[in-house]
């Protein structure tokens, strides 16, 4: 019996990179959601405060009018990855659709984090979190415009996930066990 073949790799070629990207993925919305939800398992002080934002980098301004840039940079980049993963794995899906559901997850997290009393609903996390997922996704298209072929460069993503997910988790590790010179409790 013949594998019917579509544009040119057949099914059993293209289901292995695909779940596997898949299972990174989860693993990378698991990780997300415990961080940004439960906070690597500390309760903070501000937790018991459910404070709204809705003025956009309002409350990022610190007293002598500087922006917290840390911040912004964290929120992007821990949406980098959304933006790859969506990218790959949903590539019927229109651009629109893409940030749709960019905003979405980021509003979801934060009306969570509000519901939960696990930090505020800060319209400037939905904006920064928005444009992590879609600098992940520019991000891959740029990667695909110099493999030129999807299979190559799902092989070269899910290496990378792979990567990046082993180290991510062992950071996440050894800061919960107080193994690295930087505290967070």
């Amino acid at each position: 019996m013949q594998i019917p073949k579509y544009w040119g790799i057949t099914r059993k070629d293209n289901n292995a990179p695909n779940k596997l990207t898949s299972g990174l993925f989860i693993i990378y919305l698991i990780v997300v959601f415990w961080i940004l939800l439960f906070k690597l398992g500390v309760r903070f002080s501000y937790m018991e405060n459910r404070d709204v934002n809705l003025i956009p980098f309002g409350e990022l301004l610190i007293p002598n009018g500087k922006a917290d840039v840390a911040e912004i940079i964290l929120n992007v980049t821990i949406f980098v990855p959304l933006g790859i993963y969506t990218g790959v794995l949903f590539k019927k899906w229109t651009f629109g659709n893409k940030l749709l559901f960019f905003f979405l997850l980021s509003l979801m997290f934060e009306g969570l984090q509000f519901i939960l009393r696990a930090g505020a609903f800060d319209i400037t996390d939905i904006i920064t979190n928005t444009s992590g997922g879609v600098i992940g996704f520019l991000i891959l298209k740029t990667i695909d415009k110099l493999f030129n072929d999807t299979g190559k460069l799902q092989r070269f993503i899910n290496v990378i996930a792979a990567i990046g997910t082993i180290l991510m988790i062992s950071l996440l590790l050894l800061l919960k066990l107080n193994k690295l010179p930087i505290r967070y409790q």
